[in-house]
């Protein structure tokens, strides 16, 4: 390859449902096992450690103050991911060994927030092992909100990846238009939007942004099947007689080009890890008539102002 191209995986998986260990695991080996494709970076699904509350839908989340939902809250809180804690020093350290940056969905539990609420936090790893930023989703779509917190701005950043600068969002906060802008502004041109899992999701709104932002865009999606739900789960007689299909998330991860080409066309009822080599080439070229911070803005007329900082319920001051 050349110094504009690198390689990107799109790796869809199912979790070992609210099992952080397990699922780490699971991530762990996925990328030793795609090393020998030598990527370099690696997405994998929103919310895959330890799992998507799928719990909510199937079992009428909505009553209040249920001791089902209010068990099963609690046993995520337990499998959720404290950055502090360790949980993702193995997916950093083989990041290191394999020299792959990565995105990673993960639910957070923030004890500067107290530890006990919960967050959507897309991680960003390069490829030296560190974690470079945490982006916590900025607004849970509709039942996510039962048991996700909305997060900040702190974590709309980009990174260099090569001749890139990738940036990301979780989920429906894709459609948001003043997030994507944010990252717009850094001088993103390699968007990766992670999901839960879903063809739905994915096949039209992936082009879209790629035809908006002339990037190239990744939809990385995960899989949830009946089967995927340990025997161990909490209500899990109660939960899968809520099940009506066979796919609770069917993946959908693809890959578009700045001109809004597929270039991994929307996979689906299948795990896997789906490769493709792309070119910044392609970027400056279809920037030529169309560029979103750039020749084709107005900063006189229209500015976005974005608040970074980490939000806190408690400043201490101290001698």
């Amino acid at each position: 390859m050349n110094k504009d191209q690198i390689k990107v995986a799109l790796a869809q998986l199912a979790p070992v449902w609210l099992d952080r260990e397990a699922t780490v695991n699971k991530v762990v080996d996925t990328i030793r096992q795609s090393a020998d494709e030598n990527p370099d970076l690696m997405a994998f699904g929103e919310a895959l450690v330890p799992g998507y509350p799928f719990w909510i839908e199937l079992t009428d989340g909505a009553r209040f103050n249920a001791p089902d939902q209010k068990a099963l809250y609690a046993h995520y809180v337990d499998q959720a991911v404290q950055i502090e804690a360790g949980h993702l020093d193995e997916v950093c350290a083989v990041a290191k060994q394999t020299s792959t940056a990565l995105y990673l969905g993960i639910i957070e539990k923030a004890p500067n927030r107290g530890g006990h609420s919960l967050y959507c936090t897309m991680v960003y790893i390069d490829k030296s092992g560190e974690i470079c930023s945490l982006h916590r989703k900025l607004m849970p779509t509709y039942e996510e909100r039962l048991t996700w917190s909305p997060g900040d701005g702190h974590g709309l950043r980009v990174h260099e990846l090569g001749a890139f600068t990738v940036g990301g969002l979780n989920c429906w906060e894709n459609w948001m238009p003043l997030p994507r802008a944010a990252l717009y502004g850094q001088g993103e041109d390699l968007h990766v939007a992670i999901w839960p899992g879903g063809y739905n999701n994915t096949h039209d709104i992936t082009r879209f942004m790629a035809k908006e932002g002339r990037s190239f865009v990744m939809s990385v999606g995960g899989l949830m099947r009946p089967e995927d739900f340990p025997e161990n789960t909490p209500y899990l007689k109660e939960i899968l007689a809520g099940c009506k299909t066979d796919f609770l998330a069917n993946g959908g991860s693809c890959l578009s080009g700045p001109d809004a080409k597929w270039i991994i066309e929307p996979q689906t009822e299948k795990e896997g890890v789906f490769y493709a080599v792309i070119d910044h080439v392609k970027v400056r070229e279809e920037r030529q008539n169309f560029d979103p911070a750039g020749h084709y803005s107005r900063p006189d007329v229209t500015k976005l102002t974005v608040d970074r900082r980490r939000q806190f319920t408690v400043d201490f001051i101290d001698d």
